[in-house]
């Protein structure tokens, strides 16, 4: 029996807003229920965040209604959350409430000590106290922008079983698709000044976006041919019979807006940015060697113990990410084997030829008084070196899908996905051999979060990767390095997920790194490494090499005949299996050739043991 609708809480109905002197609304309407917890997704720069303070009524549309049911509440966690002028956390927490015990009630759910001076705190802690903020508030309305930032993968499971308790609405803004996917029952997608709502959660996203486009390039080209149709007989004299037309043409004119809208809002979906990064000069296979390393800090809190007896290395072309909950000394113990931190014990080698990318997490290089042209060409000029190469400053700010008129905004204007997206654009502009990136996904759209994953497949040297973001891991990393306690650290082989199946087995076996190993250490939940793949991972892979080029004929034929402009005229129910079809080749073909990269990742990994 289908799930009968709730009555909307909030209903918006043609709202336009123009900000920065150019339309950011240009009709927005939809309504959001008790029980639906939505995806928000679009374009950096589109106006999520925008649209989520005209929903809790801190910014005012320039027309249109926004109406919400009598008497609701409303908790918001900002993007970048501000705990200013509070003494404590609690005071922060609490304000605005009656009683404080629900704020420390939360406080104590999200892990965060309640006496805290707020000054003190790390981003994740900031995050989790805004997120006891909200929830202490018990809202009918919950919006959040970005709240996976900085929150480790533990805490960003508890926040999504907690999401999925509440019984009222939630806004999502996130580029954590893990998150999405497992958090959201219906999406909102946002793209030249409108939005569609799926009655779907992110998981069909893509799936649902492609059906759209599809009718809206067949849409497109019977405007177009109606479109010239039209020009044509004003290019015949329109003026000689003007009284008698004037309809037609102020249709003709209408109708040219309308195919520049539908165009652009295609263009926007399949425009891509050219991220690559140069790997530098040749370098010697092995890129950093650490023997016998050991860090430990001394904090109010007693002795943490950030490497006890690590012994890694890491080669030329290894892609490994660094996960772990916050606290356990990612970033620190990236430092350590970039030699910028001294080890208490053992020691760190790292290749004379080495060229080093380090991307941080906290963007703090940026100017927010510079103009985007001027964070890009910090010395003049309107051309810049990019991995050896002269580029304009326009063309290549163009790759990372900045347009010309924002080249002179201060980035202070920027949104965070903005703001993150020059940051990889500065970066990624000096020649490396070695790539560093601490989160480098906070705040980024989906489109360039893909756009980044296409640029790291391609990039030929060594990439170091410190992120909470699942999903990410999975499509970038080959080897993942785990804390498993008391400055313990792990190589486990593939992705995020795959770290997570081989970790249960090494605490069930519960196994100590021994100081007597330490030419293992790195290899210390592979006790006895396979040669070669099994013979099911063989048979399956010549499975796939069969099924591919079975697939991409497929497509091609689908691809050729929805081409046609009469085929959905013709033949409704044929165009229509032709359609889903082609989704789920597509589906299909992607999953196979995932599955192909992930059995030839684990040939390669065994062939290096």
């Amino acid at each position: 029996m289908a799930k009968m609708a709730q009555p909307p809480l909030i209903t918006l109905n043609d709202v336009r807003l123009t900000f920065g002197g150019k339309p950011l609304f240009t009709g927005v309407s939809f309504s959001l229920s008790k029980g639906e917890r939505v995806a928000l997704v679009g374009r950096n720069g589109a106006g999520k965040s925008t649209l989520m303070k005209i929903i809790s009524e801190s910014v005012e549309a320039d027309s249109g209604e926004v109406w919400r049911q009598p008497g609701i509440t409303y908790a918001v966690v900002a993007q970048e959350p501000s705990l200013a002028g509070y003494d404590t956390v609690l005071d922060y927490v609490a304000d605005g409430l009656e009683a404080s015990y629900m704020a420390e009630a939360e406080l104590m759910e999200f892990g965060v000590d309640a006496g805290a001076d707020p000054a003190t705190l790390s981003g994740g802690q900031q995050r989790r106290a805004a997120l006891a903020r909200a929830f202490a508030r018990d809202p009918d309305v919950i919006l959040l922008d970005e709240p996976t930032n900085h929150l480790d993968v533990p805490m960003i499971e508890a926040l999504e079983a907690r999401l999925k308790g509440f019984n009222g609405v939630v806004l999502l803004v996130s580029h954590d698709r893990r998150f999405l996917e497992n958090v959201s029952t219906n999406t909102l997608w946002l793209r030249q000044g409108k939005v569609l709502k799926s009655p779907e959660g992110y998981t069909k996203f893509d799936e649902w976006a492609e059906q759209i486009e599809v009718e809206e390039e067949r849409q497109l080209r019977r405007m177009t041919t109606q479109l010239k149709d039209e020009q044509h007989w004003l290019a015949r004299g329109v003026t000689g019979r003007r009284k008698r037309n004037q309809g037609r043409l102020a249709k003709l004119k209408q109708m040219r807006v309308q195919h520049a809208e539908m165009r652009g809002a295609l263009q926007d979906r399949k425009s891509t940015a050219d991220l690559s990064v140069s790997s530098g000069d040749s370098m010697s296979k092995k890129v950093i060697e650490a023997k016998g390393l050991s860090k430990t800090f001394d904090t109010p809190n007693g002795p943490l113990v950030i490497a006890d007896d690590l012994s890694l290395r890491i080669l030329r072309g290894d892609r490994i990410g660094i996960i772990g909950p916050n606290g356990a000394g990612k970033t620190t113990l990236v430092r350590l084997l970039l030699g910028e931190i001294e080890p208490d014990a053992g020691n760190v080698r790292l290749s004379r030829t080495l060229q080093v990318t380090y991307q941080d997490q906290t963007r703090d290089s940026l100017n927010a008084t510079d103009t985007v042209w001027e964070a890009l060409a910090p010395n003049g000029g309107d051309s810049i070196m990019v991995q050896g190469n002269q580029r304009h400053v326009a063309a290549y700010a163009k790759d990372f899908l900045f347009k010309p008129e924002q080249l002179r905004q201060p980035v202070g204007a920027l949104s965070g996905g903005e703001r993150n997206r020059l940051a990889l654009a500065i970066g990624l502009a000096q020649p490396s051999n070695l790539l560093v990136m601490d989160e480098p996904t906070n705040d980024l759209d989906m489109q360039t979060l893909e756009l980044l994953e296409d640029m790291l497949l391609n990039y030929d040297g060594t990439l170091i990767l410190v992120s909470h973001d699942r999903a990410f891991l999975d499509a970038t990393v080959t080897s993942c390095l785990c804390p498993v306690g008391d400055g313990r650290w792990v190589v486990t082989a593939g992705g995020w997920s795959d770290a997570q199946d081989q970790l249960k087995h090494f605490r069930k076996s519960d196994t100590p790194v021994q100081k007597s190993e330490k030419p293992k250490a790195d290899n210390a939940v592979r006790a006895k490494p396979q040669k070669k793949l099994s013979y099911k991972d063989e048979h399956r892979q010549k499975e796939i090499n069969a099924l591919i080029p079975k697939l991409q004929q497929e497509i091609r034929t689908l691809e050729g005949k929805m081409s046609d402009p009469d085929f959905y005229t013709r033949d409704p129910n044929g165009f229509a299996k032709a359609s889903d079809r082609i989704g789920a080749a597509r589906d299909e073909l992607d999953e196979i050739e995932m599955e192909w990269l992930e059995i030839e990742e684990k040939r390669e990994a065994l062939a290096g043991s």
